[in-house]
């Protein structure tokens, strides 16, 4: 006989919309759990930590959003690949020295 979940709860946090809860269980069996991405990135993609501007990574969102959803990251990743393809690449050097400039200027 299959077992009946209890109806979930109610939770009111705030003025937010009431958030669902479910009992939780005394016990859970996680002997069979694995550590790790749910979903399994593409094989063509590489998992990276990057520090963009608050005002970068708004505009990308909103974009998206616009759009009617989808993948900020992927939008990223496109600008970066149109910007490759243009051939504007700004010498090394030239970046690197803008960026000091800026550090030497934020730390006064």
């Amino acid at each position: 006989m299959a077992r009946r979940l209890a109806p979930p709860a109610y939770a009111k946090i705030g003025r937010e919309t009431p958030v669902v809860t479910w009992p939780m269980k005394a016990r859970y069996d996680l002997s069979k759990a694995r550590r790790g991405a749910v979903v399994p990135a593409a094989p063509t993609k590489t998992r990276i930590t990057i520090r963009l501007d608050k005002g970068i990574l708004a505009w990308f969102r909103n974009q998206v959003n616009a759009a009617g959803g989808g993948d900020y990251q992927s939008l990223i990743n496109e600008a970066l690949r149109v910007y490759i393809g243009q051939g504007t690449e700004v010498p090394l050097e030239e970046t690197l020295r803008r960026v000091i400039r800026e550090e030497m200027q934020r730390i006064g």
